[in-house]
């Protein structure tokens, strides 16, 4: 049968047939006893506005099924949606809500398969929303718009009933906000503006309110506890049920409230806070400071603050037993003074390595606390004890523990780990080329007179130096070294060529040492008149 055969199909009558196949779409929708739809209903409903749709003006009824396409679901939603969404409240009406989204989702899907044609053609060339649209926005303009306030309502009352420890349904919630999110048709401007605006503003009530009691009430750390686990739940109810661009506005209110807000109050608590945490070694504490505060802009500098004056006071307070220590004794005591001296050096260094592990360990290594540490070292590490500089203290403490016979009684493993320290310290002296001046000079005397415990300590020393603080700084000192060994070789030469020539042996032990003038400490020089032994070994 062609088209100009086929029977025409008035509005009206065609309308009727449709709304029978609508009207018990509706039914299985509400729950009412009706057989689904079989394939030939479906067939049928389809071509029914196929050919409503072709036949030739004007009972091309398109425009006017598109617009009762449109109020098929008004008027479904003015006479059973709202009815019963008005008469519910608080959680029911949220239940009531998703049941009724999901029923007009299947109903769109439904409808715009019968109204396909439609979508196909008509619209396609009139550029009008798609059937799809059509119904949402139908959801949007009626039932949301008069419901979103009484939600957004029930949602954050659910909310901080969880938030103080009450069990609600997520599920719900995670399903009613979808619909915040699928209202805005691909835009996230609904669920910003008609929730999570107002949810993040309840938000800080709510943390505010808290944080007010507990300043008041709980040490330093027992609020950061607090707070972190506060801001744990925050994130795993965003897991749960909020829409994930919630988090970072969300965890930024938290913290605002409960970190930004009191933060120097909670850093200065008088027995518990940042002070007191560092006085009293608590590193678990500490820990937790740092990663509360980190989240923060500037949160970590008043706590670097802190740490640096507590290092500076803790080191302070060394250089002050050390001294009172060093004028107690007697000139006569010297080598007692001498001792206390190197226990001095001895503790500065354990107190870098404590405070470096907090630094490494408790900060994670960030910079702020690296600069503190620096700062604070630098203050009590170029003071003097006994009359003596912190230079001359670190060249003496060196040369202890490197000569033959040192105080220091330590493994060569731990004469190393000893001497990186040592040079860590050197790191915070103003006037290293002091250091490098007595250093030279007790080089000398442990290399002259054989004092030098290790040939290779002397050289891991002197790498160490030099990574420190230049190749200049270590090259006349490395010179030295060099000369001894040089001298050494040469005595051997000197020692193997007597053997094999024994007419030129000088009948005596000769050791010579020849040094290079520029690499050694200043000597006064004297001419010597030498046995004719000496000079006769001359020869070689």
């Amino acid at each position: 049968m062609t088209m100009n055969d086929r029977k025409v199909i008035e509005l009206e009558q065609g309308w009727a047939f449709m709304q029978k196949g609508i009207t018990k779409l509706i039914n299985l929708l509400e729950g009412v006893a009706e057989q689904q739809f079989n394939s030939e209903e479906y067939a049928m409903l389809y071509t029914t506005i196929y050919n409503m749709c072709t036949q030739k003006p004007p009972q091309d009824y398109s425009q006017q099924l598109y617009d009762r396409y449109r109020e098929a679901f008004e008027e479904y939603i003015n006479s059973m949606v709202m009815p019963a969404l008005r008469e519910k409240h608080n959680e029911f009406m949220l239940r009531e809500l998703v049941q009724r989204w999901d029923n007009h989702k299947i109903m769109v899907r439904w409808l715009s398969r019968f109204f396909n044609y439609l979508d196909r053609y008509f619209i396609a060339r009139r550029s009008l929303p798609a059937l799809g649209e059509v119904g949402l926005m139908c959801f949007r303009d009626l039932v949301y718009q008069e419901m979103k306030n009484n939600v957004k309502d029930a949602v954050i009352t659910l909310i901080d009933r969880e938030r103080e420890g009450e069990q609600i349904d997520r599920a719900l919630l995670k399903n009613v906000l979808g619909i915040f999110v699928e209202i805005g048709m691909g835009s996230m401007e609904a669920y910003e503006a008609d929730f999570e605006a107002p949810m993040l503003q309840d938000t800080a009530a709510y943390y505010s309110r808290k944080a007010a009691s507990w300043i008041e009430e709980d040490s330093c750390p027992d609020y950061m506890l607090k707070a972190e686990e506060c801001l744990k739940r925050e994130k795993e109810r965003v897991g749960h049920y909020l829409h994930s661009s919630s988090e970072s506005k969300l965890l930024e209110k938290v913290q605002q409230e409960l970190l930004s807000q009191y933060e120097q109050q909670l850093l200065e608590k008088e027995h518990s806070g940042c002070h007191a945490l560092l006085r009293d070694d608590k590193v678990e504490d500490l820990s937790r400071m740092y990663r509360l505060f980190c989240r923060i802009p500037k949160g970590l500098e008043p706590v670097a603050a802190i740490f640096r004056m507590h290092v500076t006071e803790e080191g302070t307070t060394l250089v002050k037993q050390a001294e009172d220590a060093a004028s107690s004794k007697k000139a006569d005591k010297k080598d007692t003074v001498g001792v206390q001296e190197q226990a001095f050096v001895r503790k500065v260094i354990e107190l870098h390595d404590k405070y470096l592990q907090y630094v490494s360990e408790c900060f994670v290594n960030h910079s702020l606390f690296h600069k503190a540490l620096k700062e604070a070292f630098e203050v009590f590490c170029n003071k003097g004890v006994g009359g003596s500089t912190s230079a001359e203290l670190l060249a003496t403490f060196c040369d202890n523990l490197l000569k033959k016979g040192g105080s220091e009684k330590l493994s060569d493993e731990a004469i190393e780990d000893t001497l990186e320290k040592v040079v860590k310290l050197l790191a915070y002296i103003s006037d290293k080329d002091l250091f490098a001046e007595f250093y030279r000079k007790k080089l000398a005397r442990r290399l002259l007179f054989d004092k030098s415990a290790n040939d290779d300590h002397e050289r891991s020393i002197l790498t160490k130096l030099k990574q420190q603080c230049g190749g200049q700084f270590t090259s006349k000192m490395e010179g030295m070294v060099t000369d001894l060994t040089l001298a050494r070789e040469n005595q051997t030469l000197f020692e193997e060529y007597l053997s094999e020539n024994p007419q030129s042996n000088p009948g005596i032990d000769l050791t010579v040492t020849v040094l290079t003038t520029g690499f050694w400490p200043s000597y006064k020089s004297s001419d010597l008149a030498l046995p004719s032994e000496m000079l006769a070994g001359q020869v070689c």
